[in-house]
């Protein structure tokens, strides 16, 4: 990935339906080119996919929390960490209770986010 795929993956995370002409303007390309970058891109696997970002307060879910799953038997890792968004109080128990039904489950640990002071999706864009 050279600099030019880095600028483009960072429009992408920016704005994933920005057009292939916006992208070229910001980084220099035509528009035909951004497309075959994108595709090569696609095709290594840098970029896996295109997805919404949405405001989960609009979507009624109010609830956060952050899960550590302990894992038995042939699971690997032995632990995870789940990230959970739900509706209310109950409505988090509720997919607590379907997690930890699941066998490999030997014991959770939950932390409920309080307030979030940063959320830094775009975060995730690459620094050059």
């Amino acid at each position: 990935m050279d600099d030019i795929d880095a600028r483009i993956v960072a429009a992408l995370i920016k704005d994933a339906r920005a057009s292939y002409a916006l992208i070229g303007h910001e980084v220099g390309l035509s528009a035909p080119a951004v497309k075959r970058r994108v595709d090569r891109l696609r095709a290594a696997g840098a970029i896996t996919g295109f997805s919404a970002r949405v405001d989960p307060a609009a979507m009624g879910w109010t609830t956060e929390a952050y899960v550590e799953l302990f894992c038995g038997g042939r699971t690997s890792p032995d632990d995870a960490l789940v990230h959970i968004r739900a509706a209310d109080v109950r409505h988090f128990e509720g997919v607590m209770e379907r997690i930890r039904a699941e066998p490999f489950v030997v014991r959770t640990r939950s932390v409920i986010v309080l307030s979030r002071l940063v959320d830094r999706a775009d975060a995730l864009a690459p620094l050059r």
